[in-house]
């Protein structure tokens, strides 16, 4: 989050997992109810409350300050059927899926600083750019 242009100077939050014990950084686990997809594959909804986030403001600089802090999102994926399909032997990677329209509707809360920050809601959100389906690289390109 950023108070004013969107560069580095103006950042005043900076929301993100902590990094798990095995290293690995930007990623939580879902729970089972977190993901669930119609079934005729058209819409998928990811929605998951109070996650253990970090305010970090200052990252990736070593000496930045991490608050612990909560995210709630919910974000809503529908397909508009029109076929997407990347493919780069050389690079190893694939992704085939199909276009779509994407919302969101997310919540930050940082406790201990009295800060929270909610988005408009989810009927009034749209991305420019989405896509959904499914990608293969490195040795399960195959």
């Amino acid at each position: 989050m950023f108070q004013g242009p969107a560069v580095p100077a103006n950042q005043i939050h900076d929301f993100h997992p902590p990094i798990a014990p095995s290293g690995l950084y930007w990623v939580v686990p879902v729970p089972a109810n977190g993901l669930t997809i119609r079934n005729d594959g058209g819409v998928f909804t990811l929605e998951m409350k109070d996650v253990p986030v970090v305010d970090q403001p200052r990252w990736p600089a070593l000496d930045s300050a991490a608050t612990p802090a909560r995210m709630t999102f919910k974000m809503v994926w529908k397909s508009t059927g029109e076929a997407v399909v990347y493919d780069d032997p050389a690079r190893q990677f694939r992704f085939r899926g199909t276009r779509a329209t994407c919302q969101l509707e997310a919540q930050v809360e940082v406790p201990s600083i009295g800060f929270s920050w909610k988005s408009d809601p989810l009927e009034k959100s749209r991305a420019d750019f989405a896509i959904v389906g499914e990608e293969a690289n490195g040795r399960y390109y195959k």
